[in-house]
């Protein structure tokens, strides 16, 4: 089978900006953005030591999640060049394992997990200088928490995880989100919880519409086998959603009535279509991008909200998550007459590394794969309220990365992991946060293993423009990515702050609109139809 092979292109300095000049129709330069790196705080911590961040625009503090000691740890970023710590909130008199930050009107509310996992969890609260103030009792795992815009109110999505992770788990709790109610004083926090339990009688027809259930052998009821990852609060404070991402769906909530409305199947990405191909293998001897006969489950990890002329749309970090339930499909049985060539797709330089699903695709039944179903878009999306999608981005996520930065290619960071990621989820994005700038809205996608980040100006919905991917040296694993407008920056200029878990670091960069170029230290080049400029960041 031919193979398409980019090209590759060296980056030069420790922080790469690329932009495009030409997608399919002319960009508008105008609207083009500079990403360049101010400053980066090293935690002394192991892996683990920045997760997930928020901040403070009042004391001009970051408080980012320290998994490796189970903290918060406070940065003072008034002077985003020179990030420092300020001190840290130990968090294990109230649970096992941080799982995320949130800061509003001068309040840190922390998720902290319990030991076993399976037990319920806590949110606690501090003040910004770490005292403690409260603390209540929420769902299994709470794994993201936000605040409502007002500040009122904190929602947490309550994972909910099965232990072992596994199909056919000893303990499943059920998946929930709680609201906490700050109105009467957090002193007074209330907590109400939306469960997923109205929805067990409709499990057939969620099901036959593409909700993945299927824990406890299939035997799971719909509120033990959702997973609520991340939640997105709408403009109005009036409505929630929620990626349910080993679930491949959207979960909405209506925040009043504390009630769960709807779940929005997600669908599949075809891999086999012009736009939407994949490098699906780590034993293929480099990069080779081409179309396969398998569908993606987009599968979602963060996502966020925007409103558009009106519209709320939802975009969605396409990551992809197990249960123990993949295989390799060179261990599978393909039908014979959907793929005659079972025996060539199924070898280690094709598809037969790709780990894709034993639970989904056996569409008739007889024991044989009809439909073979990978983890992950890789790729971000925009859907509707309604859960119909606007937009994909398709395959351009390996071919940007596989052209910039090729060493790294679907690797784990280090040219040494080369390619190991191919057949597992790719440049596996996760982390994303949209931003205004100006009269433009863009979206900040995180790559957990190719590492750097990718803007995209997604003020058309219907038709997002790629505008860069920085990446800086030294930084692996990026978790979470914040956006901090200019009205709450320190420095009166939006930034964007990435946490990266692996190598515990977090840097801060400024984000501006670019002054005119003077043609000096540019470079023009063809990438698969797609022109791309290339300029040295000058540190």
């Amino acid at each position: 089978m031919s193979r398409l092979i980019s090209r590759f292109l060296p980056v030069w300095g420790t922080t790469a900006i690329i932009t495009p000049l030409f997608l399919g129709t002319f960009a508008d330069q105008s609207f083009a953005l500079n990403l360049s790196r101010l400053g980066t705080y090293v935690s002394p911590s192991d892996a683990g030591a920045a997760e997930i961040s928020a901040y403070d625009p009042i004391s001009q503090s970051l408080f980012i999640t320290n998994a490796s000691t189970n903290s918060i740890d406070i940065l003072n970023i008034s002077n985003p060049r020179t990030p420092s710590l300020i001190s840290s909130i130990d968090l294990n008199p109230y649970g096992a394992g941080v799982n995320s930050v949130a800061v509003r009107n001068g309040l840190v509310a922390v998720a902290i997990g319990s030991d076993p996992i399976t037990d319920p969890g806590t949110v606690a609260f501090f003040n910004t200088t770490g005292n403690f103030l409260n603390s209540v009792t929420v769902g299994a795992l709470p794994d993201m928490l936000t605040f409502t815009s007002d500040g009122t109110r904190v929602l947490v999505a309550n994972e909910a995880e099965p232990y072992p992770l596994s199909i056919n788990p000893t303990t499943d709790p059920e998946g929930s989100i709680s609201i906490i109610d700050l109105s009467g004083g957090v002193g007074s926090a209330t907590v109400n919880t939306a469960g997923f339990a109205s929805f067990n009688s409709q499990k057939t027809a969620l099901q036959a519409a593409g909700v993945r259930l299927f824990g406890q052998n299939g035997n799971a009821t719909v509120a033990e086998d959702v997973e609520p990852e991340y939640i997105s609060i709408s403009q109005d404070n009036q409505t929630a959603y929620i990626s349910l991402q080993e679930n491949n769906a959207l979960a909405v909530l209506d925040i009043d009535s504390a009630t769960i409305t709807n779940i929005l199947p997600l669908g599949l990405k075809n891999y086999n279509l012009l736009g939407n191909a994949l490098d699906p293998s780590d034993r293929d001897g480099g990069i080779n991008i081409n179309n396969w006969p398998v569908f993606g489950m987009y599968m979602p990890d963060a996502i966020a909200n925007v409103e558009i002329n009106g519209q709320t749309y939802v975009i969605t970090a396409n990551e992809g998550d197990d249960r123990g339930e993949n295989e390799r499909i060179k261990d599978i049985t393909l039908d014979p007459t959907v793929f005659p060539n079972a025996a060539q797709l199924q070898e280690d330089e094709n598809l037969g590394r790709l780990n894709v699903s034993s639970v989904d695709g056996d569409i008739d039944g007889d024991g044989d794969y009809d439909q073979l179903y990978a983890y992950g878009g890789r790729s971000f999306s925009i859907w509707d309220a309604n859960g119909n999608l606007v937009f994909d981005s398709g395959d351009a996520f390996e071919r940007i990365t596989a052209s910039l930065v090729p060493s790294l290619f679907n690797s784990d960071e280090t040219p040494s992991s080369f390619d190991t990621r191919s057949d597992n989820k790719g440049p596996e994005p996760e982390g994303l946060t949209v931003g205004q700038i100006g009269e433009r809205f863009y979206a900040f996608i995180g790559l957990e293993r190719t590492g750097g980040f990718l803007t995209y100006d997604i003020t058309n919905p219907f038709n997002p423009t790629f505008v860069t991917y920085t990446r800086t040296e030294g930084d692996i694993s990026p978790e979470g990515v914040l956006f901090i407008p200019e009205i709450d920056s320190p420095t009166n200029r939006s930034l964007v702050v990435v946490t990266n878990e692996v190598s515990g670091t977090t840097t801060i960069y400024a984000a501006t609109t670019p002054e005119p170029t003077t043609g000096l230290g540019l470079l023009v080049l063809g990438v698969g139809g797609i022109l791309l400029k290339v300029k040295k960041k000058r540190s």
